[in-house]
């Protein structure tokens, strides 16, 4: 959790977050950590989410590059010795480390907004990207480093 106040406060501090953002992200861990003793005492831990999907890459700007264009994701963290980089939409969704062996994820998916099968594959397929039907939910689509990304409704 410290990690997260201090990532919240450094993109305050920097511009990047307004007074009113800030109050809200710090309100939400305190939300969140109340729900999760709470959980805690009624005798078990229960997921709610995915927090972040980690993966190993060979070339992480051009796997930077393709989460902030295809998903509009920006950049909400850097550990730059360790050559990790964390993108989101207000919060890390998928932590980039450029470290070998590559490729480790089996999948993941996010979750789009407002989601049009056609109108999604239509503007996948603009940017050179081949969607592949999945018989669960949405479909799968290959990112940079071979891994299969699922794409579904928020």
């Amino acid at each position: 959790m410290e990690a997260i106040i201090s990532s919240l406060l450094n993109r305050f501090e920097s511009g990047a977050l307004t007074r009113r953002d800030l109050i809200q992200g710090l309100s939400m861990l305190v939300a969140a950590s109340g729900a999760a003793s709470a959980q805690v005492q009624d005798g078990g831990i229960k997921a709610a989410k995915i927090d972040h999907v980690s993966i190993q890459v060979s070339d992480l700007p051009r796997s930077v590059s393709f989460y902030q264009k295809l998903f509009g994701m920006t950049i909400v963290s850097e550990d730059k010795p360790n050559e990790i980089v964390r993108l989101g939409v207000g919060k890390a969704l998928v932590s980039l480390h450029h470290k070998s062996p590559t490729g480790l994820v089996d999948h993941f998916a996010i979750g789009v907004e407002k989601f049009n099968k056609e109108s999604v594959t239509r503007e996948l397929k603009a940017r050179g990207v081949n969607p592949e039907d999945n018989l669960d939910a949405g479909f799968h689509i290959v990112d940079p480093e071979g891994i299969s990304v699922q794409i579904v409704g928020a």
